[in-house]
């Protein structure tokens, strides 16, 4: 079973990225992106991190923004899977 992170650890962590904010169990981040299509393959690019990592996150796709949001639902909230992945997505923005 994955540890799920304390509060502070959290807030750590979130320090370390750029945009992404707690929300209750998730962290999320909204990317605008220049384009429909631009924000389509980010997306399919996610997908490929995702799948790789065994951990998905929920998606929302509005036009040319795409909201993240991560979550580890098997342990009930925030485990270091969220934030190694959202550093991830970071990277291939």
């Amino acid at each position: 079973m994955t540890t799920l992170l304390n509060d502070a650890e959290i807030e750590e962590r979130l320090g370390d990225l750029t945009g992404w904010t707690r929300q209750g169990n998730e962290i999320r981040k909204t990317f605008q992106l220049p384009s429909f299509p631009s924000a389509i393959a980010f997306v399919v690019n996610v997908a490929f991190l995702a799948e790789a990592a065994g951990h998905h996150p929920d998606i929302d796709i509005r036009w040319r923004k795409v909201t993240l949001s991560l979550s580890t639902h098997d342990a009930g909230g925030l485990t270091q899977k969220d934030f190694d992945l959202a550093t991830q997505i970071d990277e291939i923005i």
